[in-house]
């Protein structure tokens, strides 16, 4: 499988290998991602301000996978284009929200660290598809 960390450029055709195998790639690893989110909302304490950000964690971090695979059927490069700053926005917004939930002691911050290291490598290529379909 192809690496995540250096993304294809996106003015291949539709139809290429590369960009294919990029998408698929992508779209699995956002999905898993979101999935971590999931059981790590599942182990959220009982508490307001868990619940909260819990909420808005949970939110966003589905809306990349959500997102992405929509973009993915996008019917212009116009729609791709949108979409992927969607899922751009998304994604660091879910990076917000597990820094914050480390910052107020919700959950150590230690446990997070693979979530979090797992969204910025997921906003730096998304950011970085982003810039390659502006251009």
């Amino acid at each position: 499988m192809e690496t995540l960390s250096q993304p294809p450029l996106f003015f291949m055709e539709e139809s290429s290998p590369n960009r294919a195998t990029f998408n698929e790639a992508l779209r699995v690893r956002t999905k898993q991602a979101a999935l971590r989110i999931i059981y790590l909302f599942q182990q959220l304490p009982h508490s307001s301000e868990a619940t909260i950000l819990g909420k808005q964690l949970l939110r966003s971090a589905t809306s990349v996978a959500a997102n992405y695979r929509a973009a993915c059927r996008g019917r212009s490069a116009a729609e791709w284009y949108a979409k992927l700053c969607i899922c751009v926005e998304e994604a660091d917004e879910t990076l917000f929200w597990l820094e914050l939930l480390g910052d107020a002691s919700i959950i150590p911050k230690p446990r997070l660290q693979n979530l979090e290291q797992e969204y910025r490598e997921i906003v730096s290529i998304l950011a970085k598809a982003r810039k390659n379909a502006k251009s």
